[in-house]
């Protein structure tokens, strides 16, 4: 298939599914992720992080092209940075609490520091098809070239780059699956045969470790997929009843495959942390934190679990495929703090606060490592 034509389905899919400051301040948040502990040491841990929207720091705008207006980023950042959140991220959180600058985006030739790691994250990015930009496979090809040029650099007498003790120490972040699942439900595919392609997807997250690891790499963090079936842009589809929603407003059978693929995930991690030599394997649970947020939003502060801040449409969802967030008919809710949703899709800056302290307590991560664990690993 032509490249242009590849990456015009991309945009479309992109839109379709989801509808410059980089270095880091010193705060305290109000969702628990604390500044001034566990903080790595000047010129300490290196980050790569590959997956797609969920921790995107801008390789969909400097990629394609497509720019993100504001709402998107107004809080914290006071604006569009090429993230789908109206701010920070859970990536950025979690650099937060190493005292690192935020990810750059690989593609983002303008601004960009990679001193401490890169971005490799597209919006829409999935395992599958594994040739199309910018999937896993892509993303991973990527990261090969950019350790391959920057030591190349290096041996030229270039500073301030990652260099081969950097790569090889660095902790290489994964989020990815969430498209693979969305998009086969979106196809119209059976619940069967979303879980038929559970295996496909896996294999391609576990390639990509291997090739990971057969350059070097030997430090893993593995996040799972979030609760599919509470998203307000799957439960704003049409339905014959409710028959499918549980307790908390959620789709059953969406949420079930995504802990099918978890399970699976997670002996995945497993079985590569028993047959790698010397490699550490981090896979964090973050389902059951998206799923308490829902479940026990007004613990939390939430007012509203299953409903878009920004959008159109009002309650129950506020969300309309043809009207999504950053179209000029949609509209922004005063006060993100209150959602657990942005924009039908993507998390709030409130959420993601609470979901990366969450992460950061280990009580969700196997095995139960600090993420400032790798600073001196």
């Amino acid at each position: 298939m032509n490249i242009n034509v590849v990456l015009a389905l991309l945009v479309l899919l992109v839109l379709l599914l989801f509808s410059s400051p980089s270095s880091s301040s010193s705060f305290t948040s109000n969702y628990g992720v604390k500044n001034g502990s566990g903080y790595c040491e000047e010129g300490g841990k290196v980050i790569f992080n590959f997956g797609d929207s969920n921790s995107d720091t801008g390789g969909l705008f400097a990629g394609l092209g497509i720019y993100i207006p504001l709402p998107e980023g107004r809080v914290f950042f006071r604006q569009s940075t090429g993230r789908l959140c109206d701010g920070r991220l859970i990536i950025d959180f979690l650099c937060e609490s190493l005292n690192r600058s935020y990810l750059s985006a690989y593609m983002e030739a303008l601004g960009s520091d990679f001193s401490n790691g890169a971005n490799f994250a597209i919006s829409g990015s999935s395992t599958l098809p594994r040739n199309t930009p910018f999937n896993l496979y892509i993303q991973i090809h990527q990261f090969i070239h950019f350790k391959s040029k920057s030591l190349q650099l290096i041996a030229q007498g270039s500073k301030g780059l990652v260099d081969e003790h950097g790569f090889d120490n660095a902790l290489y972040t994964i989020d990815i699956g969430q498209n693979d699942l969305a998009g086969a439900f979106s196809s119209n595919k059976t619940y069967d045969e979303v879980i038929e392609r559970i295996p496909l997807i896996l294999s391609e997250i576990e390639s990509a470790i291997k090739t990971l690891y057969d350059n070097g790499v030997k430090n893993f963090w593995v996040h799972n997929t979030g609760p599919l079936g509470c998203l307000p842009q799957k439960l704003a589809l049409p339905r014959k009843d409710d028959g499918d929603i549980d307790q908390y407003g959620c789709l059953k059978t969406l949420n079930n495959a995504a802990r099918e693929f978890n399970s699976r995930l997670s002996a995945l991690c497993d079985n590569l942390r028993s047959n790698l030599n010397n490699v550490t394997i981090v896979y964090n649970d973050i389902f059951s934190i998206k799923y308490d947020l829902v479940a026990n939003y007004t613990k939390y502060g939430f007012a509203s679990p299953v409903m878009a801040c920004c959008g159109l449409g009002g309650p129950p969802y506020n969300y309309d495929l043809n009207n999504q967030c950053g179209s000029s008919t949609a509209q922004a809710c005063a006060d993100g703090s209150k959602y657990i949703s942005w924009d039908g899709v993507h998390y709030t800056e409130a959420a993601n606060a609470i979901v990366a302290a969450k992460i950061l307590s280990t009580d969700y991560s196997k095995p139960a490592l600090k993420f400032d664990y790798f600073c001196n690993a």
